[in-house]
C-alpha cells in the first residue's frame, strides 16, 4: 500500500503527469504510438488524482480518500 500511498501524494501525481509528458513527447518524437496512448493516460489520472493501482491493494481509488 505504501506505492500506492506515495502515487496519491503530490509528489506522485507530478510523478504520473510528467512521465506521461515523456512518453507523449516521445510518441510524436517516433515512438510507438501506443506509448503515447498510455502518457495520455498518465497525465488523466495523475491530473484527476485517482491511483489506479490502490484498487489492487484494497484501497479507494481516489487519491484523496487514501
Amino acid at each position: 500500500m505504501g506505492v500506492a500511498r506515495f502515487f496519491a501524494s503530490a509528489a506522485g501525481r507530478w510523478l504520473r503527469v510528467l512521465a506521461g509528458a515523456v512518453l507523449i513527447i516521445g510518441a510524436l518524437a517516433g515512438w510507438p504510438l501506443w506509448l503515447g496512448i498510455i502518457g495520455v493516460l498518465f497525465v488523466v489520472v495523475g491530473g484527476a488524482n485517482i491511483c489506479l493501482l490502490a484498487p489492487l491493494f484494497g484501497g479507494p481509488i481516489r487519491g484523496r480518500r487514501l
